[in-house]
């Protein structure tokens, strides 16, 4: 059966501020709509747009929250707990930094951070079913990530189990979005243990292969460590879920590479980059998804470090508009094909007595 991807849908994590029309959810759906997006991935870490709490146990709120979304011309494409997946596996290096993505009252205080993080994670699976909604988006969290380069040697079974104790943590969680029939939609992301696809199979193989462990498909963080993005859509298509639209560049010279230096996002050798201005070959993107009969939301998440957001938001949603596919329901050449004819075809291939 032809299906088609659906969009353009914008993220609004990046968007979201305290200025209209930036801080309600009423009215920064509208501008998004006005710039022509028909679906928002809403961040439920944002008060100012979305009450992650209530909408777990209000199917009212739900109603209402769709109801907004609906005047407004849009839909919602996914909830987003990508802080708050970030949370459920903090390497102690990486304490003070990730303590800013929860509550106040928590900083300085791992555990019971990460125990909130278990509450929303399962909260966003029952508000998902609430509001209608089959996939979520969001982080693995990393424990092994500082120790990506093999140098100094790393110890006998410290990947492993990093990894063993990565799905420990997600499994509890990965059940409830089972009882929900929601998949989680992993945003594959350096800075987390899964942030390829060998390391996906890892952690999918210590989950058993758990049904919603799924992908959230962006190339852009592809492009940045020189992975074949199309290639990795003919491995795992069976796993996407959720597509990020984001563009990035990889430019190495003499002084820097993949790793980039320590620059700053300007200088550095790979730099993410607003729709159509990086090297992402989104023609071939989009024509892969449509092969493999991918019919959820394409969602701009916006980020560069040189063009304003708002151009490319602006820039964003008919730049997705025009690569989504309208899949055909017939061959190419069947002006030039007939009825079966099984007769025929017997004496075609010699088969008549």
């Amino acid at each position: 059966m032809a299906t088609n991807i659906k969009g353009p849908g914008l993220f609004l994590a990046q968007f979201a501020d305290d200025e209209a029309p930036f801080n309600s959810l009423p009215a920064i759906t509208q501008w998004a709509a006005s710039l022509g997006y028909e679906g928002v991935q809403i961040p439920t870490w944002d008060e100012r747009l979305f009450d992650l709490e209530t909408a777990a146990q209000s199917q009212a709120y739900c109603e209402d929250i769709k109801g907004q979304c609906a005047e407004a011309g849009v839909e919602i494409t996914e909830l987003s707990t990508h802080l708050q997946g970030q949370l459920i596996a903090v390497h102690p290096a990486y304490d003070e930094q990730f303590d800013s993505f929860a509550p106040v009252r928590l900083r300085g205080n791992p555990a019971a951070r990460q125990e909130w993080a278990v509450a929303q994670l399962k909260q966003a699976a029952r508000a998902s079913r609430n509001l209608g909604l089959d996939v979520s988006v969001s982080f693995t969290g990393a424990l092994a990530f500082p120790y990506l380069y093999p140098w100094p040697q790393r110890p006998a079974g410290l990947i492993d189990e990093a990894f063993s104790e990565l799905a420990r943590r997600w499994r509890p969680i990965l059940d409830v979005y089972e009882e929900n029939g929601v998949d989680v939609g992993y945003e594959i992301h350096p800075g987390e243990d899964v942030f390829d696809g060998a390391t996906f199979e890892m952690f999918l193989e210590r989950l058993d292969g758990h049904k919603r462990c799924t992908i959230n498909y962006d190339p852009s963080h592809f492009v940045l460590q020189q992975l074949d993005y199309l290639a990795f859509i003919d491995i795992y298509h069976e796993r996407i879920s959720a597509f990020h639209v984001k563009d990035a560049e990889f430019n190495p010279d003499g002084r820097q590479g993949v790793y980039s230096g320590y620059q700053g996002w300007t200088e550095r050798a790979g730099r993410f980059r607003s729709l159509g201005d990086g090297q992402v070959d989104f023609s071939a993107i989009f024509s892969k998804m449509a092969q493999y009969d991918y019919d959820s939301w394409a969602v701009l998440e916006w980020e560069c470090c040189l063009k304003h957001p708002v151009q490319g938001a602006a820039e964003g949603a008919p730049f997705i508009a025009d690569h989504i596919i309208r899949v055909t329901e017939k061959a190419f050449d069947d002006f030039a094909g007939g009825v079966v004819d099984r007769n025929q075809i017997h004496r075609m291939l010699g088969l008549q007595g």
